[in-house]
C-alpha cells in the first residue's frame, strides 16, 4: 500500500458516521447488510447514508452488490487489513536510531 491510498482510506473514516458505517459493515460479516437494515442501524436519512457509502466505496473499503432488489453493503476486509498492516508494519523500526539516521530514513 502506498502512503496516497492510506490517506484516502483514513480521510474517509476521519468521520464519526463514516467511521460507525464502517464498523458496522465490519461487525457483519461477509454477507454484509442490506442498505435498508444499515440505515435503520446507523439512523440517518437515507441521503445521508448514500453519501458516506459513496466515500467508503470511493476509497476502496466497502463494495455494494446489488441482488434482485437489495443492495447489499460490504466490507473490504483485504483493504481493511492492507491499511492496518500499513499502520502497524514498521512501528518502532527506528527505535534506537539516532536523530539524524531518523530524518534520512524518512
Amino acid at each position: 500500500m502506498n502512503v496516497e491510498t492510506a490517506a484516502r482510506q483514513l480521510e474517509a473514516l476521519g468521520r464519526p458516521t463514516r467511521l460507525r458505517v464502517y464498523r458496522i459493515l465490519v461487525r457483519a460479516g461477509n454477507e454484509g447488510l442490506p442498505v435498508g437494515r444499515l440505515q435503520a442501524r446507523v439512523g440517518i436519512a437515507a441521503s445521508t447514508l448514500s453519501h458516506h457509502l459513496k466515500r467508503l466505496i470511493d476509497a476502496g473499503l466497502v463494495s455494494q452488490e446489488r441482488q434482485a432488489t437489495t443492495l447489499l453493503c460490504r466490507a473490504n476486509y483485504p483493504a481493511m487489513n492492507a491499511l492496518l498492516g500499513f499502520l502497524a508494519d514498521e512501528c518502532c523500526a527506528d527505535a534506537g536510531l539516532d536523530d539524524e539516521a531518523t530524518e534520512t530514513a524518512a
